[in-house]
């Protein structure tokens, strides 16, 4: 499997912006597709972006589009989901995992899940 380090979260106000950072390890991680989750209290983890092994073809949820870029580096083994304008209910941990494609947010699964990174958004 593939071991997952996320990173970059934090306290932030409406309206402004962060940058997470996921690096992988274990595995080819260009071999994968990957994506960014978030879990918020008392909800399920949901699907938040998806990008393909190249970076060419990415996939958002409606909640997320227009506001979160997804992107990665295969050099660095790693990939980032920049999220500006934000809202409190983007309050989450993020979390990412390795997929086979960006369609397939719903498993299977390459990756362990990490600790996540704590994203909350003051109103």
């Amino acid at each position: 499997q593939v071991q997952l380090v996320e990173s970059g979260g934090g306290l932030v106000q409406a309206g402004g912006s962060l940058r997470l950072s996921c690096t992988a390890s274990g595995r080819a991680f260009s071999n994968y597709a990957m994506g960014w989750f978030r879990q918020a209290p008392g909800k399920e983890r949901e699907f938040a972006a998806t990008i393909n092994w190249s970076g060419g073809l990415t996939k958002y949820a409606d909640s997320v589009k227009g506001r979160f870029t997804i992107s990665r580096d295969n050099a660095k083994d790693t990939v980032y989901l920049q999220m500006n304008s934000l809202k409190p209910e983007d309050t989450a941990v993020y979390y990412c995992n390795a997929l086979r494609t960006i369609v397939d947010y719903r498993g299977p699964y390459f990756g362990s899940w990490g600790q996540g990174t704590q994203v909350t958004v003051s109103s």
